[in-house]
């Protein structure tokens, strides 16, 4: 491996780096029943929060709130990882690196 080699090897982690830590601070939404449940995620595939209006709750009926939760969950990890995917891609030119565009 040449010097030069390195120094872009280098230079590609500093940026994927750098692009990590952006992605940290950027967020998607995701929603079910028309609003009714709402689930953020940051780029880096974290639920930071869920929301989830006091209407749907009914005692009687666990699974229709637990079904709400699982979409809104399952879409804003989807949304997640497309953006992290797009961000991420730009730097690695679709080359998948383990443990960052998996």
């Amino acid at each position: 491996m040449n010097l030069s080699m390195i120094k872009q090897a280098m230079e590609l982690r500093s940026k994927l780096e750098k692009a990590q830590k952006e992605l940290g601070k950027m967020t998607v939404e995701a929603e079910s029943g028309a609003g009714a449940v709402k689930v953020t995620a940051s780029g880096k595939q974290k639920i930071l929060s869920i929301t989830i209006s006091p209407e749907v709750i009914d005692p009687g009926k666990p699974r229709d709130l637990e079904k709400l939760v699982l979409k809104a969950v399952t879409g804003a990890m989807e949304e997640s990882k497309k953006l992290a995917d797009k961000h991420l891609g730009q730097l690695t030119k679709g080359i998948k690196i383990p443990g960052i565009t998996e």
